[in-house]
């Protein structure tokens, strides 16, 4: 199957191309970060004491700090939703990304999770260095208050190591609550824990003030390595290879003009004279520049989404369908939607914190105000909102649909005219067409009302023949020649279809993927697929 390159590079390879560009410059971060303090004259002191650790734990934290601060920006659904719909974000693959974003929030968070493991992995060795290689001429210089001393002191008796604790159980609570097998069995357990990230951050802030890591100040008085008259200790530093680079006037012989220097501080030939003490100081805290800007941008739509949440709306009725299926419908002042919205239900009654998105299934329109969405009863969340629905259908009930708008800029369609609409409906059991068979029915009898029968191709499939003869009958007659047993044959049916067509995907991730597949791939009417799948950022 020949893959079009161009087809490839507009759908999945733009998203592969982004991530593959994202690790890359978390790489090249680290690489950076690691060469800084490992080479600069400035962290010579700290790096003879510390080793390797240093590097890491300083290189990994530079990694930490970018993906901190940007895992935040994809959950603000208002920002990219106006972002989607800006003109000046005209590329339908930048938008593509856009729609992606939940992908992109998964892969900086992941990246949290391993660079997390080198951090504390390195800091683990830091402390233990700390208390070995402690140096009376560097008190000021060193974590540990004398030589030996016992490096949990350092983790669990310092702001931050009690900290980095915390959080490397914070993380761990919410990294193992969002695998897929807890999300599915009890969401509540990782909506809860993962709302735990104002707790993380929060730590964060106190994490980076506690001021370990020192570098020297005062490079040109003392140089490193350098040799000072007035003590009586013999060191033995080595010299970096870039002091000679940054110090020129410094020779390695010994000064022919000057006093003899003592027999004591004359090292193998080499002689480094400097006029006071080194000074080191703590790095002011870089973290609060990464993370200070998207957490208050994340807070400020938090506010105003739940500002603009607490309108009144009215739930005109719920219908229970077959195949635990809850249909909802609901009116609210001054609200517009579009084909492909999905709303996001908060109900206060069942869970103070947790909210799902559910695609619009029904749109208002100017002469009616009534909108509503099909919930299908999977989970905790779910089977509480059922019955809270379904018992207390003849009272008030306080649900806060937080709207999710999809701004649409011209994409260029417009000269396009929509000629067929292809409608395809996939289930396992005959009871899940029921609570969609009327409204199909309807379309199909208005069709041929108005000699368009062909107009829209509604093809029903099912994956079983059992109770078949169920839905055969007078009241849905009309789909007893749209359904057909077995699995669509993709192929057949993308080679049947002519001109531009956009195809729209609200299925497993399994199907669409195959679906893709074949959008992205050439055939021979020249056929070209525009993929698009539903996506809740």
């Amino acid at each position: 199957m020949a893959l079009s390159w161009r087809s490839w590079l507009a759908n999945e390879g733009s998203k592969h191309l982004f991530l593959f560009f994202w690790l890359s410059l978390n790489v090249w971060l680290f690489g950076k970060t690691f060469l800084l303090y490992n080479q600069g004259l400035q962290y010579y002191y700290l790096h003879q004491m510390l080793g390797l650790g240093l590097c890491i734990s300083r290189a990994s934290a530079s990694v930490l700090n970018l993906n901190c601060c940007l895992v935040l920006l994809p959950m603000c659904r208002v920002l990219l939703a106006f972002l989607r719909g800006s003109q000046k974000v005209a590329s339908k693959k930048t938008r593509r990304l856009l729609d992606k974003s939940k992908t992109f929030h998964v892969t900086c968070g992941v990246t949290i999770c391993i660079f997390s493991v080198l951090h504390v992995a390195a800091h683990l060795v830091n402390a233990l260095n700390f208390s070995e290689n402690y140096n009376e001429e560097f008190v000021t210089l060193n974590a540990a208050n004398y030589r030996g001393e016992d490096p949990r002191k350092l983790l669990f008796a310092t702001i931050p190591g009690l900290t980095g604790v915390i959080m490397v159980l914070v993380l761990f609570l919410m990294c193992t609550a969002s695998t897929y097998a807890i999300r599915v069995s009890n969401y509540d357990i990782f909506w809860y824990t993962h709302n735990l990230f104002f707790v993380f951050y929060m730590l964060l802030m106190l994490h980076v003030s506690g001021g370990v890591l020192k570098y020297q100040t005062n490079l040109v008085e003392h140089p490193p390595g350098c040799f000072n008259p007035n003590k009586t200790l013999r060191q033995n530093l080595t010299v970096p290879k870039a002091f000679g680079e940054l110090f020129p006037d410094y020779t390695t012989e010994p000064f022919p003009e000057d006093p003899p220097v003592p027999e004591p501080f004359v090292q193998n030939s080499f002689t480094r004279v400097c006029s006071e003490e080194p000074k080191f100081q703590s790095h002011f805290p870089e973290t609060w520049f990464w993370i200070s800007g998207p957490l208050c941008l994340y807070c400020v739509e938090r506010l105003y989404r739940y500002i603009r949440s607490n309108k009144p709306v009215t739930i005109t009725s719920v219908i229970s369908h077959p195949s635990n299926v809850l249909e909802v419908r609901m009116v609210k002042d001054d609200f517009e939607a579009r084909p492909g919205q999905y709303v996001i239900l908060h109900c206060p009654r069942v869970s103070a914190l947790e909210s799902h998105p559910f695609t619009l299934t029904m749109c208002p329109t100017d002469t009616k105000a009534t909108f509503g969405v099909h919930l299908k009863v999977v989970g905790d969340w779910t089977e509480r909102f059922r019955d809270l629905l379904l018992l207390h259908s003849n009272q008030d009930t306080e649900i806060l649909p937080i709207f999710q708008q999809r701004r649409y800029p011209n994409d260029g369609w417009k000269c396009y005219k929509l000629r067929r609409l292809y409608f395809i409906w996939v289930c396992r059991d005959i009871e899940s067409f029921r609570w969609f068979a009327d409204l199909l029915c309807m379309l199909h009898n208005k069709l041929w009302q108005e000699n368009r029968p062909d107009y829209i191709n509604i093809q029903l499939y099912l994956s079983q023949t059992d109770g078949i003869q169920k839905i055969i009958g007078e009241k849905y007659q009309a789909l007893n020649s749209r359904l057909l047993i077995g699995r669509p044959r993709w192929k057949l049916l993308f080679d049947d279809i002519g001109a531009t067509v956009g195809f729209f995907c609200c299925g497993p991730n399994k199907i669409s993927k195959i679906l893709h597949k074949l959008s992205n791939s050439s055939n021979s009417y020249g056929t070209r697929f525009e993929y698009n799948k539903e996506s809740f950022s």
